[in-house]
């Protein structure tokens, strides 16, 4: 995490904001593009997307509060996959929004969603960047996977997971296949 202002910000201001249930609410932040997002031509880094993408995971755990369980248990947060489209390029000053949100899940992982927005030309919404990360709270102690089924009791949620969309089972299936690659080593 290298927002250290952003963070700051964010747990100051995160507990005046409305309280999160997952897996429905969509977290959502307010962001403006500065001179140390920049790389060398001029736009957003590509890594300060998956940076800020952070902030939104953050901030729903935060607004669900499912951070207290995190803090009691020691748990760990980790992301084990990841895949981005980037779509629009943003530019100095621009002001965008990371939406983030619980897409579904199985029993050690979550699939979340961030989506990057900011205002077309046209003045509509455009989506800047869109990713999907598998993610998970890790239990040092236990030296496993927290279950889905328990973190989300934490937070007093219920309920199966939605149906995998086929981008989410491509996405998966594209995942699976990279592990089973780098397992095997390579031959080069």
């Amino acid at each position: 995490m290298n927002l250290w202002f952003r963070l700051i910000w964010l747990l100051l201001t995160s507990p005046f904001g409305p309280r999160l249930k997952a897996p429905a609410d969509v977290s959502a932040l307010g962001f403006r593009v500065w001179p140390h997002d920049l790389d060398t031509s001029l736009h957003m880094n590509n890594g300060r997307y998956w940076s800020l993408m952070d902030l939104g995971r953050t901030d729903l755990m935060l607004r669900t509060g499912l951070w207290r369980a995190v803090l009691r248990h020691r748990w760990v947060p980790v992301v084990n996959a990841g895949m981005i489209r980037f779509r629009r390029e943003l530019r100095l000053f621009r002001p965008f929004r990371i939406e983030t949100a619980i897409l579904c899940w199985d029993e050690s992982w979550l699939v979340i969603q961030h989506r990057l927005l900011t205002r077309g030309k046209d003045g509509g919404e455009i989506v800047a960047a869109h990713a999907l990360v598998r993610a998970a709270l890790y239990d040092r102690a236990g030296r496993a996977y927290v279950p889905v089924a328990r973190l989300m009791a934490e937070i007093g949620v219920v309920q199966e997971s939605p149906p995998l969309p086929p981008e989410i089972e491509a996405f998966l299936a594209s995942e699976d296949a990279m592990r089973e690659t780098g397992t095997r080593g390579s031959s080069r």
